[in-house]
């Protein structure tokens, strides 16, 4: 059962490996597991994933609510998924409550057992059932995809890399099909800029925390956007969209790992005085597939192990953390730049906040966050 739904998806095969009859014990070598081609996955990959519907606590249609599901695989037919009403994160949650759940897989069922629901995925279909039997709700399973994904260079944007290799980046490294590895850095030194760039995360259904796909936007060596598989996660300060250590992302709009996502920041370096005394703040806009999650927020000091604060600009390095993050289409724009660069904040700026889902067969559909 394979879903042909996986949006601009590349398939790229760094690490793709299968060790049946694994004890518990190898639970190091388990975590060692990578998947990076989509195409190549184990069974429970194609359950993983967003699914929004409906869903009535009583058989009336007057008590109808939208609900969300997010669902996360855990390795050996074993899942975790998070319940939302009235949506998905960052696209009509209200973020008053998250309901977890653990279920698992026989043969192509994945059930989740609950004390007031059961929820049973089959093929792209989720139904909810209440305790006692009655059908209380349906969602179909749904593929979110950034509205900044793809986007061009506008006037006056610097093309750090578009596919082939470039004297932009140092010593980059790039994959059979042309898409950058993390552990790399800016060849020349940004002080204030827009920064447009694109991001997959590998698939490792055993690993957890920092070890699931782990690296980084490290804007002047000295402030990490961090990147990582936070999929379903609740955004904490070391998660995906965090930046690191400091501040946890408004929402965590992470997706499925082999997906791509994008991330687009607004940044103004910090201000030193001749005497080199910090006079201001260093601030920070990002947008995570479409959604703002910090908003003009001052950055205090740098972050994790970053480059100490100073009033020289510095590259900009994706951070290596051992994993095979892949990168493409990453383009900055200086802000001393003028117009382009407040046209294209503008252009942010204007995505809707909450993306409007028709439901047109056949599903699962393709839904662009924004649209």
């Amino acid at each position: 059962m394979k879903s042909t739904h996986l949006g601009r998806l590349l398939p790229v095969v760094l690490l793709a490996v299968s060790v049946p009859g694994l004890s518990a014990d190898d639970a190091a070598q388990k975590a060692n597991i990578v998947y990076t081609d989509p195409a190549n996955v184990d069974e429970d990959y194609y359950f993983q994933g967003e699914y929004r519907g409906w869903q009535r606590s009583q058989p009336s249609h007057r008590s109808s609510r939208s609900v969300g599901l997010q669902v996360i695989s855990r390795g050996e037919g074993n899942f975790e998924a998070v319940k939302y009403y009235d949506g998905l994160p960052g696209a009509g949650w209200r973020q008053d409550a998250r309901y977890l759940l653990s279920g698992s897989r026989q043969a192509d069922i994945v059930t989740f057992p609950g004390e007031q629901y059961d929820i049973v995925i089959e093929g792209d279909q989720a139904l909810i059932y209440a305790a006692d039997g009655r059908l209380a709700g349906e969602m179909q399973k749904v593929y979110r995809v950034s509205p900044t994904l793809g986007a061009s260079p506008p006037p006056g944007a610097i093309v750090l890399f578009e596919g082939t290799p470039t004297d932009r980046f140092r010593n980059p490294k790039l994959t059979n099909d042309g898409l950058l590895l993390a552990g790399t850095e800016t060849t020349d030194a940004y002080a204030d800029f827009l920064l447009h760039g694109e991001f997959r995360i590998p698939y490792k259904p055993f690993a957890r925390g920092q070890a699931r796909g782990n690296s980084g936007f490290y804007l002047q060596r000295r402030y990490e956007i961090q990147v990582l598989d936070s999929f379903g996660l609740e955004g904490k300060f070391n998660e995906c969209g965090a930046l690191y250590k400091t501040r946890s992302p408004d929402v965590n709009m992470c997706l499925p790992p082999l997906q791509w996502q994008t991330y687009d920041i607004d940044f103004t370096a910090a201000r030193f005085d001749d005497a080199g005394n910090k006079v201001s703040d260093a601030r920070l806009t990002v947008w995570h597939n479409g959604v703002v999650i910090h908003d003009d927020i001052a950055i205090p000091n740098k972050t994790g192990a970053g480059k100490p604060e100073g009033p020289e600009a510095i590259p900009t390095l994706l951070q290596d953390h051992g994993n095979p993050v892949v990168y493409q289409n990453i383009w900055l724009l200086p802000k001393d730049g003028g117009a382009p660069a407040r046209q294209w904040v503008r252009s942010l700026e204007q995505i809707p906040p909450v993306p409007v889902y028709t439901r047109t067969p056949p599903w699962p559909v393709t839904l662009h966050i924004g649209d």
